[in-house]
């Protein structure tokens, strides 16, 4: 992993580094602690669409996805994080702890 300097700090992570049954697991953890003035920057090899899925079904629109490039060999995602967003998330989980 390596982070960038400057206004709006990016943490690069290559995923390809991580074992594959704990990259979603990495990837939530790190969104989850976000500064809304940073991004998370992810490098995979494969396309991360499911894990888009996951992370909109969980937090809604407070997840900014922007895709930086898009295969054959490498996609680069960026992660933003709109805290001004109150999360949503449609899970019967999340609406039981809503109550």
């Amino acid at each position: 992993m390596t982070e960038t300097s400057g206004a709006a700090a990016e943490r690069v992570v290559d995923m390809r580094e991580i074992a594959p049954r704990v990259r979603h697991t990495v990837v939530f953890q790190l969104f989850e602690h976000l500064d809304a003035a940073r991004s998370l920057q992810l490098v995979v090899d494969h396309d991360p669409r499911p894990l888009r899925l996951q992370l909109e079904a969980k937090h809604g629109s407070r997840c900014r996805w922007t895709d930086l490039e898009q295969g054959p060999d490498v996609w680069r995602v960026r992660l933003q994080t709109d805290h001004k967003t109150s999360p949503s998330c449609s899970a019967p989980s999340c609406r039981s702890a809503r109550r």
